[in-house]
Parts: C-alpha cells; structure tokens; sequence
C-alpha cells in the first residue's frame, strides 16, 4: 500500500486509457507521455499498460506502507527516497515506511511513477485510468489526495533491468520541434496562414490541460467556412476562429468542430505531453510516409531488450 502524504500539483493514476470507445463519446485518456509509461512499466516487468501514478510540474509526498520496486519515467524530477536522491529511469528498492518525495520537474510536464505489480484500483470500461475532464475512473475520479491509500497489485514476471539505456531516455524526452502531417482541413487556410503555422514559433499557455495544448503567439488567418463537426485525434492542430492553435492531448473530445491544420504525428505525441507552460515550440512537415517510418522505429526501439541495462 502507498499513502499520499501530499499529493503534488497534479498526480492521477493513469494507465493507457480507453482506446476505441470515442463512438460512445469516451475519450481515449490514459497515460499523456504513453510511451514513458510503458518504458518504466516494462523495466519493471510490468504488462506495459499497468496503472501508474502520473505526475505533473510538481510531485507528491509518498509513504510506502511496504516494501516496493518502483521505477520513474517521463521527465525527470528533483525526488529523493529517505533523504538521498532518487535516479530517473532507475529502478529503486523502497523499504517498508520508505519516504518518497517527489519535487519539481526540471524540465519537462509529466513524470510516471511505475510500481512492480501496477497501482491497484478498480478498472472502469476496460482501463483504471482517470478521465480528469469528466471526473471519473482512477481512484475515485479524482486527483490523489492527502490521507489517500494506494493499493499495488500482485508482483508479475521479473524486472528487464536496472535502467532504461540513456539514449533511449533522452529519444524519449521533450522536443521543441513537433512534426505535422497536413490536417484535413489544410486547403482551408490561405496560403499565408500554412507558411506562417509552419515558420512562426508559439508559447504554451498557462491554460493547457490534458484535453489540449493551447499556443500563443501570432494568430493564424482562420478559414471563413463552417465545419459540420467531426471525429478528431490526439495530435489534431485545431485553428478556432481567433487563429490560437489548440493541440489536442489524450482527454480530448470524441469530436470536434474547429478546421484543422495538422496533426502532431504518433512518434512525437510523447514530446507533445512534455511540454510546460512558457515553453516555445514550432512544427515541421514530414510526409505521411515518413511519419510512419518514425513510428515503427519509435516501436521497434522500444521492443529492443537492450534498452534495458544491468
């Protein structure tokens, strides 16, 4: 069991959500940086959707009533175990009444604290993941509190390793440059506003959640036709009638009404949860082709057993 001594900003169970239900108007939710999470979960020899605690910019205070092996992931933030600092993308043996504090991301959004066996609670439409927007799923529907107890499943097969490769951690980490294929509604947007979305930088807002990514900066010429609404994606790059993009994130909507630009290609949807407020950040085209060849690369490295060291 893990009792929450102080919960963080932000810290959720999250695992890899609900892929498929968006007909039923469920978004797919689950872990924001999912390629993080299967990472620390398959060093740990997880099944690499187990629920773990999703931490965001500032992170909770955490007593293990037992012992535990626990790996974190994602972006890596100040933690210590007892006083001593804690590695990121390490496993690391916490004794019963172990005390572990997870500060601030030094850079980076989102952290993922795995457990050997998973964060135990019950599955909702298939997944134990939170749905933060709509408050339900997790423990509770909610964010973890104070005084809340987090029950560990049981130990399944034997850790990878001891550590993630570095290479492959860093590969993992933010990027500010966010690969776009084109969006549906491109052709929509006169030529000045592609070449402009393409060479201007924008600022996350203070204002992003797990539902969307909102940028600042130089607003973008909206088309001058309506959109009869329609399905949308993780990674979609909306353009609403003041021209601000919005990236959709994990909790986004079933559907959607705003023309659509770009979308954030699958390789790089990892790097998008990584982005914090303030950060500055700029898309490149690749063709769908290449988007592809990125994402069964991304896979390919992660189903490599070197990845995991000794």
């Amino acid at each position: 069991m893990i009792r929450v001594l102080s919960p963080g900003l932000l810290t959720t169970v999250q695992d890899l959500g609900r892929p498929g239900l968006g007909a039923l108007g469920v978004p797919p939710g689950g872990a924001a940086d999912a390629h993080a999470l299967r990472l620390g979960n398959l060093l740990l020899g997880n099944d690499e959707g187990a629920a773990a605690l999703e931490v965001t910019l500032a992170g909770p205070t955490l007593r293990f009533e037992e012992g535990a092996l626990v790996a974190f992931a994602g972006a890596p933030f100040a933690a210590t175990l007892d006083g001593t600092a804690v590695d990121a993308w390490s496993t690391v043996e916490v004794p019963a009444g172990g005390r572990l504090v997870v500060g601030r991301a030094l850079s980076g959004a989102r952290g993922y604290l795995c457990v050997r066996g998973g964060v135990d609670v019950p599955r909702l439409l298939g997944s134990r993941s939170t749905d933060v927007a709509t408050a339900f799923g997790g423990f509770g529907g909610r964010a973890v509190a104070t005084g809340d107890l987090l029950a560990v499943g049981g130990a399944p097969g034997a850790p990878r390793g001891r550590r993630v490769d570095a290479a492959a951690a860093r590969w993992n980490g933010p990027r500010r440059l966010l690969r776009v294929t084109p969006g549906p509604q491109e052709a929509w947007f006169a030529p000045e506003a592609r070449v402009r979305f393409l060479s201007s930088p924008f600022r996350v807002s203070a204002s992003s959640s797990r539902t969307g990514v909102r940028l600042e900066g130089e607003p973008l010429p909206a088309p001058n036709r309506s959109l009869v609404t329609e399905g949308v994606a993780a990674g979609a790059v909306q353009v609403p009638a003041g021209g601000l993009p919005i990236v959709l994130l994990v909790e986004h909507p079933s559907t959607g009404g705003y023309p659509k630009i770009a979308n954030v290609i699958s390789a790089d949807l990892s790097a998008l949860a990584q982005l914090r407020p303030g950060d500055e950040v700029r898309f490149a085209p690749v063709s769908f082709d290449e988007a592809r060849r990125l994402l069964l690369e991304r896979e390919a490295r992660l189903a490599d057993a070197g990845v995991f060291l000794p």
